[in-house]
């Protein structure tokens, strides 16, 4: 969806006169109808037939001049929403702050948005609070929205009625040299919106592009801005970093940008101050095996996400209170509630990913422990999968760890009893094979003198 407009203040564009398009024709570009969702096709024409500009914008051209498939497919006209919605009876109106029109196609819905500009003249809807922007539904030109978006990159439009690609800010260019670049001043718009900077970040993992030299220089002195954005946002933007298949480039990109440190300050203290880059490559493979899921369309949770992004704290954290004179097990519940506290003041992380998040940190001890009796109560652990594969990922930083999995493996594969919830506790003490017969239940012998029912 259209996400490239800074959602909290608005945008001092540079001062430029007349501002130039240039128009790259069918035969100099890669967009094909083909690529486009029919339904996206269907609102451009609409649009186009009843009189207004339709254009294709954002991501998806940039996407699909890359050889990409885009996910979505935003469109931006100069048909206000209320038009919009009055050529569409499938369209709904969404947003307060930004105006928007949904026009729905059953599961896909195609977002399409007004060109805005960023002067009103007393004409359009623009309220403050303080110096928070409430209302910014100002509307304006091809050439104002161009200037409005944050990178060149998402400010191409494809038209439909000649199938050009139109360039304002030289985002053609860009893309094809495979660099992000800020459409304005850096510093400028990095304080309008610090997201902007993960945003930067994220999208060079993705794409694998380059962030330009002039985008990248001001990210370490401004990332303490990052504190100013609401944790809930954060976890989103956490979120499309690491659970879109590009984690791993993205935390690199992250640490190279000085970052990491604004999204997961003790992490970083952690990593900083560990020895031999054991953590540091254990979060990497943990990275990586959650993009191998993600390509292969397997669901990956955030409570394991995030139970390797801060397992250098917590094993800090647990280590610093053990030399203070706490016992190990105290140490580290104390080390897994004061990580999680302090993490949720910067990323909001909600309890049905902490908790498990938190389970999967205090098992791992339980795993070093291999007497047989104490098997089952593992195995039938709710978290016990997730904990035995973090575990598989630790003897990355932790090779000695290697007889703990393969004993899991093979208590796993001994039993034949799948992990989980119901598993009988006696099966594993006995094999599946000598389980124990089921225990008689006595009836309880009415005493004398009581009636029996039914006389």
């Amino acid at each position: 969806m259209i996400d490239s407009q800074s959602p909290d203040l608005p945008f001092s564009p540079p001062s430029t006169p007349g501002l130039p398009v240039r128009v790259i024709p069918r035969e100099d570009h890669g967009v094909s109808r083909k690529q486009i969702s029919p339904n996206a096709l269907r609102v451009l024409y609409r649009l186009r037939e009843a009189g207004f500009g339709a254009y294709l914008v954002g991501g998806a051209v940039r996407d699909l001049l890359i050889g990409l498939q885009p996910k979505d497919f935003d469109v931006a006209t100069d048909a206000t929403p209320e038009e919009i919605k009055q050529l569409f009876r499938n369209c709904r109106l969404i947003g307060r702050r930004f105006r928007l029109a949904h026009v729905v196609f059953g599961r896909e819905i195609i977002e399409v948005a007004t060109f805005r500009a960023n002067s009103d003249d007393g004409s359009g809807d623009r309220a403050m609070e303080g110096e928070r922007l409430v209302r910014d539904n100002v509307y304006g030109s091809i050439e104002d929205d161009a200037l409005r978006r944050d990178f060149t990159a998402n400010a191409l439009y494809y038209a439909i009625e000649d199938f050009s690609v139109r360039d304002y800010v030289g985002g053609f260019e860009d893309v094809e040299n495979r660099v992000m670049k800020l459409i304005g001043d850096p510093e400028t718009r990095y304080r309008e919106d610090p997201v902007r900077m993960l945003r930067a970040v994220r999208l060079a993992a993705k794409l694998d592009f380059g962030i330009d030299p002039s985008a990248a220089e001001p990210m370490p002195a401004l990332a303490p801005l990052l504190a100013q954005a609401p944790p809930a946002r954060l976890f989103d933007e956490t979120l499309k970093l690491f659970l879109a298949g590009h984690a791993r480039a993205s935390f690199v990109g992250l640490e190279r940008h000085g970052l990491l440190g604004a999204l997961f300050p003790e992490t970083a203290r952690a990593l900083a101050a560990s020895r031999g880059g054991g953590l540091r490559a254990l979060v990497l493979e943990a990275l990586a095996s959650t993009d191998r899921r993600v390509a292969e369309g397997l669901s990956v949770t955030p409570a394991f996400l995030f139970a390797a992004l801060l397992w250098p704290a917590f094993c800090r954290e647990a280590a610093l209170l053990q030399k203070s004179g706490l016992d190990a097990l105290a140490a580290q519940q104390r080390a897994a509630d004061r990580v999680t506290l302090h993490q949720a003041q910067r990323i909001a992380l909600p309890r049905r990913f902490s908790i498990p998040m938190q389970e999967i940190w205090l098992m791992q001890p339980r795993l070093a422990m291999r007497q047989r009796k104490r098997v089952h109560r593992l195995l039938s652990h709710p978290r016990f999968r997730a904990a035995f594969d973090f575990l598989e990922m630790r003897v990355v930083a932790a090779p000695e760890l290697a007889e703990d999995v393969r004993f899991w493996r093979e208590v796993q594969g001994e039993t034949g009893i799948e992990p989980g919830p119901d598993v009988d506790g006696d099966a594993l003490e006995l094999g599946v094979d000598e389980l124990p017969p089921p225990r008689r239940r006595r009836r309880r012998r009415a005493p004398r003198g009581e009636a029996r029912r039914g006389e």
